[in-house]
């Protein structure tokens, strides 16, 4: 009879920290946002590939990107991002706010309703740039 022939064994250390998959930092939206419907994302940046009504909510710890009318409101840069922006195909806000700097739709230039649009904080005032 012949013996069972050694079989290799390879040390394997034992971690105490479960793996873990990494949050995505980013939140897609492939659909328009409704009137009354509210977005929350703190851990990042919100792209909505559609349009967000008035009465729609979006709320980001970064950058907020849609692509499509936006008529509601949004707030960028809750998670204290200095650097967070908003950019939209069509601006008609109801409220435009990054780091706690906001503008409201009657306070908003009329030259640019309706452009295509960039929203960034400069200071404690929101700058706006025409990107069409």
């Amino acid at each position: 009879m012949n013996a069972p022939a050694p079989v290799a064994v390879e040390d394997v250390q034992a971690t105490s920290e479960p793996t873990t998959a990494e949050q995505p930092n980013s939140l897609i939206i492939d659909t328009n946002v409704r009137s009354g419907q509210s977005i929350v994302h703190p851990q990042g940046d919100v792209t909505i590939i559609g349009r967000v009504a008035s009465g729609a909510e979006i709320i980001a710890g970064g950058s907020v990107h849609v692509y499509g009318a936006l008529q509601g409101r949004v707030i960028a840069g809750i998670s204290g991002l200095p650097s967070a922006r908003i950019f939209c195909r069509e601006a008609k806000a109801e409220l435009l706010c990054i780091g706690g700097v906001y503008v409201t739709a009657e306070e908003m230039n009329p030259l640019v309703e309706g452009r295509s649009l960039e929203a960034r904080l400069d200071g404690e005032e929101l700058k706006f740039r025409v990107l069409d």
